[in-house]
């Protein structure tokens, strides 16, 4: 028995922020964002749009493919560093919207890698018994959290969804290998410093812009490259095949020169490597759901064949999975 990614969705906002536009708010230019990032444009919700707006639209697409009644959901977890609120969860509210009166639902706060420790769980779940099909969503809203005034942070980020649902099959498809992992030593090099228990809403803090995400990025690059790079080797090791067996890489879409960093210490070439960064830029959680159902759309990858999903992000948190579709 194996675990089946049996519907995928998932959803961009219509408005389209260009590098042109970009340059008339903050000084930058194209050629700086492009070459440095690898960034064309990224989706920006609408102001009274929320994540699990994004979400609902992505897992009602997933539901579609499925085939499937939203009845027969056991389970939602939702990925996302962007939640509605602090509470309820915005699973929850996605629930109520999808009609999946009978499942269990939550968030996950594991930022970039939020889908990928979704996953896990998920797999979890199934091999357990616990529940029998499950929903993982990966969704953030960053253009809320997002300093327009900060052009070293706002040219990165975008907003998006992604949805799979998963349920134990007789086929050949399983979620081969997950691997984990989370150093909070470096957690201040990637942050939301207000709006917690330790620094809650004030005018000071609001005066502060401590609501919105604060990143050292140079820090940040070498340590996201080798835990990428290790993290997806040992799922490629954990699943019991080689770099060889795996179709495609899909990487967490932070920065092209971190995905061809990785590439190099992987030893794949950049065939081999999914990319949509150019047109979404960082959707933290949501990257790599969108970024799979892209690569199934395109064709690069078909059932029967292996890919690898690696993520980093804030916490500081990684993780890989390696999935026969």
């Amino acid at each position: 028995m194996g675990i089946e990614i049996i519907g995928i969705g998932s959803y961009l906002p219509e408005k389209i922020l260009t590098n042109a536009e970009l340059e008339k708010m903050v000084a930058t230019s194209d050629e700086w964002i492009t070459t440095r990032t690898g960034i064309k444009e990224r989706r920006i919700a609408k102001d009274m749009e929320a994540t699990s707006d994004l979400a609902i639209q992505s897992a009602k697409r997933a539901l579609k493919k499925a085939n499937i009644t939203p009845e027969e959901i056991d389970a939602i977890i939702v990925a996302t560093i962007t939640p509605d609120m602090f509470f309820p969860s915005t699973a929850c509210f996605i629930q109520k919207e999808i009609g999946a009166k009978n499942a269990a639902a939550f968030d996950i706060s594991a930022a970039c890698s939020g889908f990928i420790y979704g996953l896990a769980i998920a797999k979890s779940f199934i091999n357990s018994d616990t529940y029998k099909t499950v929903m993982v969503i990966g969704a953030e809203k960053l253009s809320s959290i997002t300093d327009w005034t900060d052009r070293n942070i706002c040219v990165l980020l975008g907003d998006g969804a992604g949805s799979v649902i998963l349920r134990k099959t007789n086929s050949t498809s399983d979620i081969l290998s997950t691997y984990l992992g989370a150093d909070g030593n470096y957690g201040d090099l990637l942050l939301i410093p207000g709006g917690g228990s330790r620094n809650p809403a004030t005018h000071k803090t609001v005066d502060a812009r401590l609501h919105y995400m604060k990143m050292e990025g140079n820090k940040i690059f070498k340590i996201a490259v080798r835990a990428m790079a290790d993290s997806a080797k040992k799922a490629i090791e954990l699943a019991g095949i080689t770099c060889n067996d795996v179709k495609l890489i899909i990487p967490h879409q932070a920065n092209i020169r971190i995905i061809e960093a990785v590439a190099k210490q992987l030893d794949v070439p950049m065939d081999k490597v999914f990319l949509n960064i150019q047109k979404y830029g960082n959707t933290s959680a949501a990257t790599t759901p969108i970024a799979l159902e892209e690569a199934i759309y395109e064709g690069k990858v078909k059932k029967g064949d292996i890919v690898v999903l690696v993520a980093f992000g804030g916490g500081l948190t990684w993780g890989a999975t390696a999935i026969k579709l």
